[in-house]
């Protein structure tokens, strides 16, 4: 009784293979160690489902991490009365897939779906007959589910981030190529709201905005949809600018605008031959990062953009505490050069920025104003988010501006790993007759030795 009560109380888990050793990532420890409510999970599973303890030991981590997370495995097939239970708690919310995981904190509830925890690619299965092919997991994406998870449910509020529309933005509902779905995929993981925004007429942008994000126009902004962003901004707005390649050459406000912040964005692209996966050098894999919060998790990654605008601060000539500070994030190598300039002039240049500063003597709602430009936009097009870290920086930019300093550490998918022994017919009849034969006589002869002994 008193080693297990030592045990209980001191005894830390240990790993006996490298193999089974995953622990948690920051963001997750802190995560859970921010949490101070009482979240409730419980997996209505089927427990001979082959994912149910990977899900399970995951869940018995987040609990060693902060006991305020209680979790309890109710078995669908075996236990009928307690899975109907838990169906008609959870009625509203329920949805009609054989494995979920429920989160309720105070009331509010988040599902997740559990045959949606991993991704599979096929895998042919040897066959002397016919050709064969199965679902082979090859990464497991419960950490970053269960993350957004804990989100929506600890949030007194789900956040908003509106896209400013009318200008040959990228589309947020658009699954072509050029269309930004999958990075509105990305800010639902986050726990964001997304929304289409018109500043045309009396139209401002909206108190429950927590993000705006210009994706990218072609054409240009209007001097008073321009001066109601900045009204947001000089409120403590967030904003995300980011630059078209189909507009280089031609102006699109955001430049006027964003003067005010001491920032300068170029007409031109950055051609950068060290760093550039194409032929015609039209795309930058950018390598190097500054110090930042925003890009530390981004070291030893690679970002993927097309044809990027350099951007550069200016000096301001204010030296007040609430004056705008800029900080460039990422650079090209220093080969690169302008499009329009001769080779000669080589150079590193700046294509993402960050502005942050906070009103002297003015309280709001929103905070210290906090902005990030970045001189391409089709980086998180359909096409291209998936290349490289795109997706990462993605997540990581959100979290930055919104001041989600917890979150600013990717989590990404847990690889899964399978082991296979090959053996050849003969092999495998030896260790039949090992394992029915050969192990249990030794029982027996042991046995009746021990027998014999006691005779005499």
């Amino acid at each position: 009784v008193m080693v297990n009560y030592l045990g209980a109380r001191w005894y830390h888990r240990s790993y006996l293979s490298s193999q089974t050793r995953q622990p948690l990532p920051p963001l997750t420890v802190g995560l859970l160690r921010s949490l101070t409510n009482h979240i409730k999970v419980t997996l209505l599973y089927d427990k001979e489902d082959p994912l149910f303890t990977t899900v399970s030991a995951l869940l018995g981590d987040y609990h060693n991490a902060n006991p305020r997370l209680s979790v309890t495995a109710v078995d669908y097939r075996w236990d009928a009365a307690e899975a109907e239970n838990v169906k008609n708690k959870y009625a509203s919310y329920f949805i009609n897939v054989t494995n979920i995981i429920i989160f309720d904190c105070d009331g509010r509830v988040k599902v997740v779906n559990g045959n949606a925890l991993a991704e599979y690619t096929l895998e042919s299965v040897p066959n002397e007959t016919e050709r064969e092919w199965r679902r082979k997991p090859v990464a497991f994406l419960g950490e970053k589910m269960f993350t957004g998870a804990l989100l929506a449910v600890t949030s007194p509020r789900q956040l908003k981030a509106y896209f400013l529309t009318g200008h040959g933005e990228h589309a947020l509902e658009d699954g072509a190529e050029t269309g930004y779905l999958s990075f509105a995929s990305v800010l639902h993981q986050n726990y964001l709201l997304t929304e289409k925004l018109s500043l045309l007429g009396s139209n401002n942008v909206p108190a429950d905005c927590d993000l705006l994000v210009i994706a990218g126009p072609v054409i240009e902004i209007s001097t008073n949809q321009l001066e109601k962003i900045q009204q947001y901004l000089t409120q403590g707005g967030r904003l995300w600018a980011l630059f078209n390649p189909a507009a280089l050459g031609r102006p699109t406000g955001l430049e006027r605008l964003l003067v005010r912040w001491n920032l300068i964005v170029s007409e031109n692209a950055v051609i950068d031959p060290d760093r550039t996966e194409s032929q015609t050098g039209g795309d930058v894999v950018v390598m190097a990062y500054s110090t930042h919060p925003l890009v530390n998790p981004m070291l030893g990654y690679g970002l993927y953009l097309i044809q990027p605008r350099p951007i550069s601060p200016m000096e301001s000539r204010s030296r007040d505490a609430g004056a705008p500070k800029v900080q460039p994030v990422a650079f090209t190598s220093e080969t690169a050069f302008l499009a329009n300039e001769p080779r000669g002039q080589k150079g590193q240049y700046a294509v993402a920025a960050v502005v942050e500063t906070a009103v002297p003597g003015v309280t709001t709602e929103r905070g210290t104003t906090r902005i990030l430009v970045v001189g391409d936009s089709a980086f998180l097009d359909n096409q291209c988010i998936e290349k490289w870290a795109n997706r990462d920086f993605a997540a990581c930019a959100v979290n930055w501006l919104l001041e989600r300093t917890q979150l600013l550490e990717g989590v990404g998918p847990r690889p899964i790993k399978e082991f296979r022994i090959t053996m050849t017919r003969s092999q495998v009849t030896t260790v039949r007759w090992i394992l029915l034969a050969a192990m249990p006589g030794a029982v027996l002869l042991l046995g009746g030795l021990v027998w014999l002994r006691r005779r005499r």
